[in-house]
């Protein structure tokens, strides 16, 4: 199993259009999921403008990731940003197309830096305690050694954020260690999350 992660700014009109006409598992071979939410720069203050778009897929394999990314309409217009093909090496928590046989354990085995995912559907009910538990992790996010860069993104229900970190050690440090850390704003804040760590594949920044 692969993923890919693709960041654009694309516009308004662009990212609401990619936003309703993202490709769907049946329409793409080898996709397993694929999701588009807004960027949101991480800690922001005011209301974000639905400019950036943040496309996360899961795929049977880097074969068929690759041939969406070169060949597919859809795909083309994330052309002039990053692109990342990533290796998954833990995951916690469930979402759909992620393999089962991804080890669940807080250790891992990798030299150099890590993407970092973490998805989750939020229950309309607990939306202002999520935000308020949300604003504190991510200024403990920026501020965490090892970060490398991160964006949150947000399309309600769906919520996301996307990291890069030096070592995957780094990362675990801020998700379990660090004060206003990531577990402040997990679940029961969400119906259902998902915190990957993957080693990059292969890469792509514009």
């Amino acid at each position: 199993m692969i993923a890919t992660v693709d960041i654009a700014d694309l516009g308004f009109l662009r990212t609401i259009g990619a936003v309703r006409r993202r490709p769907k598992p049946d329409q793409v071979p080898g996709l397993r999921w694929l999701d588009i939410v807004f960027g949101v720069p991480l800690a922001m203050s005011r209301p974000p403008r639905p400019r950036r778009a943040v496309m996360l897929a899961l795929w049977d394999d880097a074969d068929a990731a690759a041939a969406f990314a070169d060949s597919h309409r859809f795909a083309a217009r994330f052309k002039t940003g990053m692109h990342a093909t990533l290796q998954p090496l833990r995951a916690f928590g469930t979402w759909p197309g992620l393999d089962e046989s991804i080890p669940r354990s807080r250790a891992t085995t990798n030299d150099g830096p890590v993407f970092v995912f973490t998805l989750g559907r939020l229950r309309l009910s607990q939306f202002i305690r999520f935000m308020r538990a949300s604003r504190p992790a991510e200024h403990a996010a920026i501020g965490a050694d090892g970060l490398i860069w991160g964006t949150a993104g947000a399309r309600p229900p769906m919520m996301a954020t996307v990291s890069a970190w030096e070592s995957a050690e780094a990362s675990v440090a801020y998700a379990f260690n660090a004060p206003g850390g990531h577990p402040s704003a997990s679940t029961p804040n969400a119906a259902r999350t998902s915190t990957t760590s993957r080693r990059s594949y292969g890469s792509r920044r514009s």
